[in-house]
């Protein structure tokens, strides 16, 4: 006959939910960070496509949408790094090659967003 080893319940019920949360806040990082690379080489691919002097009329609205798609991306993918407790972006903005106008157009400021509140 074999005995069942004691039945030992853990010190807090945290533990496995805790484990949990930090999947999920991995998964959406990955998840986050995939829509970001994407953007960007969208960005790049039109840029790459077309010189700054065709940079008019349907290309520069299709270019505007690239670069807001972009920040917003980014944003998100910001986000979520500090959620799970990554605070310096500065090695991030270069890993992707982030351009500036992308960096300037992400956060609060950025038109993707919608607006709070009501009329």
């Amino acid at each position: 006959m074999s005995i069942p080893p004691p039945h030992r319940r853990p010190e807090s019920s945290a533990g496995p939910l805790d484990y949990e949360i930090a999947q999920e806040k991995a998964a959406a990082l990955g998840r986050l960070g995939r829509r970001l690379e994407q953007a960007l080489a969208a960005l790049a691919a039109f840029d790459a496509d077309h010189p700054p002097a065709q940079y008019l009329g349907q290309n520069r609205d299709a270019r505007v949408v690239l670069v807001e798609t972009a920040a917003q991306a980014l944003w998100l993918f910001l986000v979520q790094r500090e959620a799970c407790g990554l605070r310096d972006a500065r090695k991030m903005m270069r890993d992707y090659r982030v351009p500036a106008e992308v960096e300037a157009r992400a956060g609060a400021g950025s038109s993707t967003r919608p607006a709070r509140g009501g009329p």
